[in-house]
């Protein structure tokens, strides 16, 4: 068994735990923004922080893994692989998305949120269909 092999293990295992909680913390900001009730307000704002803080670590290693996989295969491999450069703005995206939760979190925290339930049923849509373009190219490597 190769290095390699245990990094892209590792990368996939810590890309869909980090992926778990990106399709879920949105989904909580579906319900936290539809609901008055105060009770309801404080039980949601402790489980996205925690969500959000759990999930963090994964999408750091997804990204060192997955640095360590461009890494261990080495530049003549990166500069002949053009579906990665697809793969990589669209990776950057998925952690800017991450690091915008950081901000909606904050919203809901100081309960400065003024977004509907549906623009955070859209919200969620976007990490699924990022995903998705990136498997495409990751598995299908078009050239």
């Amino acid at each position: 068994m190769t290095i390699i092999l245990v990094y892209k293990a590792l990368h996939v295992f810590f890309m869909v735990a980090w992926f778990a909680g990106i399709f879920y913390l949105p989904r909580l900001f579906v319900y936290h923004a539809g609901t008055t009730s105060p009770d309801c307000d404080a039980e949601f704002k402790v489980m996205e922080r925690r969500l959000l803080y759990f999930v963090t670590p994964f999408a750091v290693l997804t990204l060192v893994f997955g640095l360590l996989l461009i890494h261990s295969y080495g530049a003549a491999w990166f500069k002949a692989s053009h579906w990665l450069h697809y793969k990589l703005p669209l990776v950057m995206l998925l952690y800017g998305y991450h690091a915008y939760c950081f901000k909606l979190l904050a919203d809901f925290k100081h309960n400065r949120n003024r977004r509907s339930p549906r623009f955070y049923r859209i919200f969620n849509e976007v990490p699924v269909l990022v995903l998705l373009t990136i498997i495409l190219l990751a598995y299908l490597k078009p050239m």
